[in-house]
C-alpha cells in the first residue's frame, strides 16, 4: 500500500473530538528537533508538515488525514525547546494526556531518536512510559545520513540494548533511506 494523499486537518492545544473520532491514528513523538515533521513529509512525499531548524516549533498536536482513512499525528517534541517554561509544561501535559489517557488510542506510536545523539534520559523515559502503557511502538533512527558507520553501529548497539526486539527503522528524510520500509510497516 502507498500513501496517495495527505491533508492537514487541524492543530490542537487542548482536548478535541477529533482525538477520539474512530479514525485510526499513528502518532509521531520524539525530542525537539529530532525530525518528526521532516519524517512525515518524507512519508507523504509532500510538504504537509511545517519544518523548522528551531527546536520546539511544533506547539500543538497536528492531525493529518492520510489516504482519507487514518491520521498521522505530529506531537510536540519533548526536551529542549526555545519556549517559556509555562509553554514547556503545557506541551508536556498535552503530550501526556494524548498518549497516556485511556480515552485516546493510537494504532501505532512512532518513537524517533536522532542516531547521532542516541537515546537521552528523556528518550529512555518516554520509551519506558510507552512500553508500560502497552503502546504498539515503532522506533525510527533519524538522520542516518549524518553519522559514520563506526559511530552508527556503536549507537545502534546501545539503543538495541534498551529497546530489545521492538521494530527499528533507519531513516534519512533527506535522501529517502528506509522510507518505503517504514511505510510498509505503518500501513500493515
Amino acid at each position: 500500500m502507498n500513501i496517495t494523499s495527505a491533508k492537514f486537518i487541524k492543530g490542537l492545544v487542548s482536548n478535541d473530538p477529533i482525538m477520539d473520532d474512530g479514525i485510526p491514528q499513528i502518532a509521531f513523538i520524539g525530542r525537539s528537533n529530532v525530525g518528526k515533521s521532516s519524517l512525515i513529509n518524507a512519508l507523504t512525499k509532500s510538504a504537509v508538515s511545517r519544518t523548522s531548524s528551531t527546536p520546539g516549533r511544533t506547539a500543538e498536536i497536528n492531525f493529518f488525514l492520510i489516504n482519507d482513512s487514518f491520521y498521522f499525528v505530529d506531537l510536540p517534541g519533548y526536551g529542549y525547546a526555545k519556549v517559556s517554561f509555562a509553554m514547556k509544561d503545557k506541551l508536556a501535559s498535552l503530550i501526556s494526556t494524548y498518549l497516556f489517557n485511556n480515552v485516546y488510542t493510537q494504532k501505532k506510536v512512532v518513537l524517533i531518536f536522532d542516531i547521532n545523539v542516541g537515546m537521552t534520559d528523556k528518550d529512555i523515559l518516554m520509551f519506558e512510559d510507552l512500553k508500560s502503557h502497552n503502546k504498539n511502538i515503532i522506533i525510527v533512527l533519524s538522520k542516518v545520513d549524518k553519522i559514520t558507520q563506526k559511530d552508527f553501529h556503536k549507537k545502534l548497539k546501545e539503543i538495541e540494548t534498551i529497546t530489545g526486539n521492538i521494530p527499528l527503522f533507519q531513516i534519512s528524510s533527506k535522501n529517502g533511506v528506509g522510507v518505503s520500509e517504514l511505510i510498509d510497516e505503518l500501513l500493515s
